[in-house]
């Protein structure tokens, strides 16, 4: 069951839980090159807070507002990541694949780019 998308162009908040630069928690070698976080009181199918990274932001934050500029759909695991932006900037899926690598690369994922509004 994929969690529900907010329309396209509203705002999302993320709660970052992993500054960009930190340590994964159960895998320290695992270094974080995005902010990486959650949507507070959205449950994902995992039943978790909804994941995101967020990318055009080149500072650790504590949190962030801006907008789903794609998901990324795994094969293999249940659950799906949301890639966020400040208003207006987008990246292509090789740009997105790119930066979540790091995570993404132990995983068979297809990334979906949102189209922006008109």
């Amino acid at each position: 069951m994929e969690t529900p998308l907010p329309p396209a162009g509203a705002p999302v908040t993320v709660v970052i839980d992993r500054p960009l630069g930190s340590r994964h928690p159960a895998y320290p070698d695992l270094v974080y090159p995005v902010n990486y976080g959650y949507v507070p009181g959205l449950f994902a199918p995992d039943g978790e807070e909804q994941d995101v990274y967020i990318l055009g932001v080149h500072r650790p934050l504590n949190s962030f507002t801006g907008e789903l500029i794609a998901v990324i759909r795994r094969a293999d695991d249940v659950e799906e990541k949301w890639v966020a932006a400040p208003v207006g900037l987008r990246f292509t899926a090789e740009e997105i694949l790119e930066a979540v690598h790091f995570q993404e690369q132990y995983f068979q994922s297809t990334i979906h780019c949102l189209e922006p509004l008109p």
